[in-house]
């Protein structure tokens, strides 16, 4: 790959010359292309811009099984996380790609070519091996460990790129380029190593300290990232990731309003805000390396390296991943490698889930904590004994979230407050989803529609019903009566549902959906957005006959309708709903109400 010694000129691959980027765009045209994924395009942007230097491309063979296996690329240099560009097979066949053949990248957002990339070879990886080595253990609890086996394709390709364009960015266009090196023609994006080593310059910035981070700034972060500026006698880079993170992580669009609004709490000139697109992999000390870098590469000369940097939480045996301090002690390893001045922090986990408000929380202890007669966060072994001190739990904060109390200043500023409030309202306001399944006749729509009544009776939320019946008519008429059909009409059922839960909708849907897996994943669709209660109407196949007036059963019995759901076909028992209920013995409305108190029970009904 490249030969730019980390802590060298950095020069970004975007084209400043016109004429070779429009030649380039010209041969995209009769080039095959492979549309990039949302992490492939994380890792092709700071391989344009310089954020992965030492790196031109995607990583050949040979320098794939150094990084694996040596934490180094075979021309010496360190390099910890393996940046591959996978492919099928089909894709092989399709675009005849082998050694020697170009290929255009493209946006999936907008098909626009970014790069044109040369391949030097085509290789099916050891993922066995990647996620032992790499991430420490083949365990798909990890979730780069469940992306390598579930999402990422069976080969890589290696190869050299040449940058066309650069992502197109529509939000926080303002905190994405400071002064703008690039050419005009490119579209805004994120600072670049070049543009911010640049603005550090103009600002007489030369000690920089760099903050990750992939959550919520409260007042304690506030009080580390000052306290380690203090001690280093250098400014700030507030360097948020704004790519993919860890899966349920809060949103990057509410983490930068709240970033935005924790600027303006440091004193003047001593911190600035940019932002990373970077798809995180949650590899604990080997990301930490990475980490590291990066913000070298972005011309930072300390990186704050905290407790359990970039770790994925437990593992399938319930234990953490990695060790408390085993990323900062892996980075002291190389430090003169990498070449910049780790500041180690025992600092804080916050973390905040969207919708459950799951919050898993420790302050910062070094562990720090609050001390009110003081009004002052510090170290706990710097607490004078005797000295009273303050916690506030993750269990307490999400649950004034929830209830909408009040949060203390000491804790977080109003400022960030607000901010969550508006992303994270109260269950009150929040939307929800009641999915009933059954038997055909079992009497779900009849519950349905007097669920919707006794919903649009509170007057707290919009309501809507979707049938099954009409969504077959309506979004999937196309549709038979397969596994695979009958599985895609609940998708499409559970999109619609979390579309209108994320709008803060109540929605009641009603269908057979005869398969468990199907149904988790219409829950797992849900529950980005809001609650989801499975109401399981388990009436019995005879009371269900019984009430069949269509005689659709009676069909099905004499063979006039082939798999047909309870006769033919199986009907999977839901394992764990939220609630089981049967219409021949329990009336509608006792069944309404049942639901009615479970929501009340969890906070999404009541008074406003």
């Amino acid at each position: 790959m490249a030969n730019i010694p980390h802590g060298g000129v950095l020069k970004d691959l975007y084209l400043r010359d016109a004429g070779k980027r429009d030649a380039l765009l010209k041969e995209t045209e009769s080039l095959p292309s492979i549309v990039l994924t949302e992490r492939q395009l994380c890792d092709l942007e700071l391989i344009s811009n310089g954020g992965f230097s030492p790196l031109e491309g995607f990583l050949n063979q040979k320098d794939y099984g150094s990084v694996v296996e040596h934490l180094h690329l075979t021309n010496g240099l360190i390099w910890s996380i393996p940046i591959n560009l996978d492919v099928s097979s089909e894709q092989i066949k399709e675009l005849g790609l082998r050694a020697g053949v170009r290929i255009a990248l493209r946006d999936p957002r907008d098909d626009t070519p970014l790069s044109i990339l040369t391949i030097e070879d085509v290789y099916r990886p050891d993922k066995v091996k990647e996620a032992e080595f790499v991430f420490g253990a083949n365990d798909s609890a990890h979730p780069a460990v469940f992306y390598l086996h579930n999402q990422t394709k069976e080969f890589y390709i290696g190869g050299g790129i040449e940058a066309i364009d650069s992502p197109s960015h529509y939000d926080y266009v303002s905190n994405r380029c400071k002064d703008r090196l690039t050419p005009s023609f490119l579209p805004p994006s994120p600072d670049t190593p070049t543009e911010l080593r640049a603005h550090f310059k103009k600002l007489s910035w030369t000690r920089v300290v760099a903050f990750q981070t992939r959550n919520p700034m409260h007042r304690a972060h506030r009080e580390l990232t000052v306290r380690a500026a203090r001690a280093r006698k250098a400014h700030l880079l507030i360097h948020p990731v704004v790519g993919l993170t860890k899966p349920g992580d809060i949103d990057h669009y509410t983490r930068v309003r709240v970033y935005k609004a924790l600027m303006p709490k440091y004193p003047s000139g001593m911190a600035e805000l940019s932002l990373l697109p970077l798809a995180m992999r949650m590899g604990g000390p080997r990301e930490a390396i990475w980490h590291a870098l990066i913000r070298k590469n972005h011309g930072v000369t300390h990186f704050i390296i905290g407790r359990d940097h970039a770790g994925p939480g437990k593992n399938s045996q319930g234990k953490d991943f990695y060790g408390a301090y085993e990323a900062q002690q892996l980075v002291e390893k190389y430090k003169k490698e990498i070449g910049v001045d780790i500041v180690p922090f025992q600092m804080v986990k916050l973390e905040l889930c969207r919708h459950s408000l799951k919050l898993t929380h420790t302050l910062l202890s070094s562990l720090q904590t609050y001390c009110p007669d003081s009004d002052e966060y510090m170290p706990i072994d710097e607490v004078p004994k005797g000295t009273t001190t303050l916690d506030i739990s993750g269990t307490e904060l999400r649950r004034r979230l929830r209830l909408g109390l009040s949060i203390p200043t000491w804790f977080t500023y109003p400022e960030v407050v607000a901010v969550l409030r508006q992303a994270y309202p109260p269950r009150l306001n929040q939307g929800f989803t009641v999915f009933l399944t059954g038997l055909h006749a079992s009497g779900k729509n009849s519950i349905a529609r007097a669920l919707q009544v006794a919903l649009n009776q509170q007057g707290t939320r919009p309501v809507s019903l979707l049938l099954g019946e009409t969504i077959r008519s309506e979004l999937s008429s196309e549709l038979g009566f397969s596994k695979r059909e009958r599985d895609i009409n609940v998708g499409r059922i559970a999109f619609v549902a979390g579309e209108l839960t994320k709008a803060g909708a109540a929605v009641v849907a009603s269908m057979v959906a005869p398969y468990e897996e199907a149904r988790d994943q219409a829950r797992a669709t849900v529950e980005r957005f809001g609650g989801f209660y499975l109401v399981h109407v388990a009436t019995p196949l005879k009371a269900c006959e019984k009430h069949d007036r269509k005689g659709i059963y009676r069909r099905a019995r004499a063979g006039e309708i082939n798999g047909f759901t309870g006769i033919d076909d199986p009907y999977e028992i839901p394992r764990k709903p939220e609630l089981t209920v049967d219409w021949s013995k329990q009336s509608v409305s006792q069944i309404v109400h049942e639901v009615v108190l479970m929501l009340e029970k969890d906070g999404y009904l009541g008074s406003q």
